[in-house]
């Protein structure tokens, strides 16, 4: 029986995942309660299906000895808002919100960092579309969420084929409404991200153009506020989250079935395409050091949108770091895992 796509207006919940990292969607920060005990508490800035989906699946939100506040938003930009202005402690994005937040002089310092695969940031036509390579974009309609990871993917693939944002006609749509634009056939293409990716290949929709992998960084980011991190222990209590965060990543890794499940339960995804979404994208993240190349690999992003006047002025990337809870994390050019089924 063929699957059918989630009704647009039942994806709006799925820009809150983590690697959605559109720039107009709004906070929701009604909050998702308080676990652990003690005196203090750590306000964490979270997105559906996000940190505090897997710190539960994976069993890490036990035993702590400090209180984590959780804080739900619609994706990254509005979360580091929020740091920025001191109401979260701490919060994961992906790759481009911490690029916009340089560029607006925001207080906000990336302390840990994970590389994955980027197969799931795609630019996807239509299945039966006469497009076949991205050299053929030229001149054609292609939707994406402004200043996101796709957005810097598309600009990306774009110069490996030898074209120019310019050379296309950009429409800039959030998720639902680009998907309705892209089954409407109002499009010629969408940049989007995993589970997105998934979804519109599980309903043989649509199928892959191009994917970031090799073009992009593939990194995903906690950013923390720096008055945080002056704070003895919140600074200590931040550390203790990052290593929950990283062992829960592992979970992941070893467990792509069951986190599935969670995460399908959590954001309203059908298995299968959570499932894939997981197995193409999440489950390759492994935990790595915020370095140099990491800095530059940041930089290159921050000085390509400064070029294309979406960000005012030169952003020096490099002091919006904080590598102090790298410990012995391996470089993060490290290769990104691999799953294989069993």
């Amino acid at each position: 029986m063929r699957r059918h796509l989630v009704p647009a207006a039942l994806l709006l919940p799925l820009t809150l995942l983590l690697a959605a990292c559109g720039g107009s969607s709004a906070a929701d920060t009604a909050g998702a309660g308080t676990d652990g005990k003690g005196s203090l508490t750590l306000n964490v800035g979270d997105q559906k299906g996000g940190s505090e989906a897997v710190l539960r699946a994976a069993g890490e939100l036990k035993n702590l000895d400090y209180k984590i506040k959780w804080s739900t938003f619609t994706s990254g930009p509005p979360l580091l808002e929020a740091v920025n202005a001191k109401a979260v402690d701490v919060g994961g994005v992906g790759n481009t919100p911490p690029v916009f937040a340089a560029g607006a002089g925001s207080k906000v310092s990336v302390v840990a960092a994970w590389h994955g695969t980027s197969k799931g940031e795609a630019i996807l036509v239509p299945k039966n579309s006469s497009l076949r390579k991205p050299e053929e974009l030229k001149g054609r309609s292609i939707a994406v969420a402004q200043g996101s990871s796709a957005h810097f993917q598309l600009i990306a693939s774009l110069k490996e084929a030898g074209l120019k944002l310019s050379d296309v006609k950009v429409k800039y749509l959030q998720p639902a409404d680009a998907l309705a634009a892209f089954t409407g056939g109002k499009v010629d293409a969408w940049a989007v991200w995993d589970p997105y990716t998934s979804q519109v290949l599980d309903a043989k929709q649509g199928r892959i153009l191009a994917d970031g992998d090799g073009v992009v960084n593939g990194l995903s980011f906690q950013v923390a506020a720096p008055s945080a991190l002056k704070d003895t222990k919140k600074a200590a209590a931040v550390k203790d989250y990052l290593e929950r965060l990283r062992r829960a990543q592992d979970w992941v890794y070893r467990h792509p079935d069951a986190w599935a499940k969670v995460w399908a339960k959590d954001t309203g995804l059908p298995y299968e395409v959570a499932l894939a979404s997981v197995k193409r994208t999440n489950a390759s993240r492994i935990a790595v050091a915020v370095d140099k190349p990491l800095i530059a690999s940041e930089q290159q992003i921050a000085d390509t949108f400064t070029e294309l006047k979406l960000i005012p002025g030169k952003v020096d990337f490099a002091a919006f770091v904080d590598t102090r809870f790298n410990g012995g994390l391996p470089p993060s050019t490290t290769t990104p895992r691999v799953y294989k089924d069993s």
